[in-house]
C-alpha cells in the first residue's frame, strides 16, 4: 500500500505522488469530494482543490454517492492515485457506504493504488471514525449504522491537533483526545504533519504549507 494522510497542509503531496507512482507526470488523480457536499463553494473547498490542481495533474472529480460499485471500479482502473478531500467525516463515510463504493476503494488501495486523504479523508482511513464525533457532526451521515472506517491504517487520525485552525481550537482537541483516547488508537496530527504508510510500516513526516 501507498498511503498519505494529511491534516491540512499539502507540502508532502507532490513528493509522495512522485515516489508512489514512479515519477510519471502528469497523473490522473481522482478527487473524491463527498465530504464537501454540504459546503459547495466554501472558501476552504476552493482552496483545497486549488492546492491540488496547481501540481499540474489531471483532476478527475468523483462523487461516490452518485456511482455504483461497478461504475466506481471503472473509474479507479483509469486513475494513477486517489485524493479523498476534507469536509464532513460522516457525510464522506455515508457516501462510500450507501453507494457500496467503500469495498472497491479498499481493494484497489490494498492492491497498490496510492491513497491520499486530507482531514476527513484521513480520518476514514483508520479503523473507526467515532473519535471525530466532537469535531464533525454525526448527523451528517444519518443512514450510517456503524462507524467503522476503511481500516487502511491502524490508528484514527485526529487532524488539526495543534489547534491552529479556528473550527478546531485547542480545547476541542483536548476534549477529543480525552474522551476517545482511552478506547481508540488515536494519532494526533498537526496541520503541518502527515502520516505516510506502506506495506512495511508507517511514520509521521513533515508536510508544510505550500502557500
Amino acid at each position: 500500500m501507498n498511503i498519505l494522510l494529511l491534516s491540512r497542509c499539502t507540502g508532502a503531496l507532490a513528493p509522495f505522488l512522485a515516489d508512489s507512482t514512479g515519477g510519471a507526470a502528469p497523473l490522473r488523480l481522482g478527487y473524491i469530494d463527498d465530504a464537501q457536499a454540504a459546503f459547495a463553494e466554501a472558501p476552504f473547498v476552493r482552496a483545497e482543490r486549488d492546492s491540488v490542481a496547481k501540481l499540474g495533474h489531471e483532476i478527475v472529480g468523483i462523487t461516490v454517492r452518485d456511482l455504483d460499485p461497478t461504475e466506481f471500479e471503472r473509474v479507479l482502473e483509469g486513475l494513477d492515485a486517489v485524493y479523498v478531500a476534507s469536509g464532513s467525516t460522516f457525510a464522506l463515510l455515508e457516501g462510500l457506504r450507501v453507494s457500496g463504493c467503500d469495498e472497491p476503494l479498499v481493494r484497489f488501495v490494498r492492491a497498490g493504488l496510492p491513497y491520499v486523504g486530507s482531514s476527513a479523508g484521513s480520518i476514514i482511513a483508520g479503523p473507526d471514525v467515532t473519535p471525530a464525533s466532537l469535531m464533525d457532526d454525526p448527523a451528517d451521515g444519518p443512514t450510517l449504522t456503524d462507524l467503522a472506517g476503511l481500516g487502511l491504517v491502524e490508528q484514527t487520525v485526529i487532524p488539526h491537533a495543534d489547534g491552529q485552525l479556528p473550527p478546531y481550537p485547542p480545547e476541542l482537541i483536548r476534549r477529543t483526545l480525552g474522551a476517545y483516547g482511552p478506547d481508540y488508537p488515536l494519532l494526533p496530527l498537526a496541520d503541518d504533519q502527515a502520516l505516510v504508510a506502506t506495506g512495511t510500516g508507517a511514520k509521521v513526516i513533515e508536510s508544510p504549507s505550500t502557500g
